[in-house]
């Protein structure tokens, strides 16, 4: 199996019991060893009461495409830290893209930085994310 096939295996395996990431609408637009792309679509259930994306969701949306491409490896992993810095807000309408890759992993630990743009490649906000590995597999190799 390739690097990229185990990532989509793991991937497919993970997200068919992810209902948070489901629930918001979000989408798998691409995945591979270390690396993961997530879309999601600002409706009017995600705003704040400034009536722009809340930040809650935002980070959620950076936390899974973290979570898909730490996991891509197919061994259980969980996230430990998390930091976000939000740029410029998420606008009703807009389609959010969050696209993490892998800075370093040593042992059980992986550090990932993660980019939430719109869909005119404004930077909405800059996520890092300090994950674990944990007993178990995603599926039987």
């Amino acid at each position: 199996m390739t690097p990229k096939e185990r990532a989509q295996k793991s991937a497919e395996a993970l997200w068919r019991d992810d209902g948070a990431s489901q629930s918001f609408g979000m989408q798998i637009a691409e995945v591979d060893e270390g690396r993961a792309t997530m879309t999601m679509e600002v409706l009017p259930r995600h705003a704040n009461g400034h009536g722009i994306c809340h930040g809650g969701i935002i980070f959620t949306l950076a936390d899974s495409a973290f979570a898909f491409a730490c996991n891509s490896r197919n061994q259980n992993t969980v996230a430990q830290h998390n930091v976000i810095s939000y740029i410029a807000p998420g606008r009703i309408g807009d389609v959010l893209t969050a696209d993490a890759r892998e800075v370093s992993t040593t042992g059980r630990s992986g550090i990932y930085d993660v980019t939430v743009k719109n869909q005119d490649g404004t930077l909405i906000a800059e996520f890092r994310g300090f994950c674990r590995a944990i007993k178990g597999q995603l599926f039987e190799e």
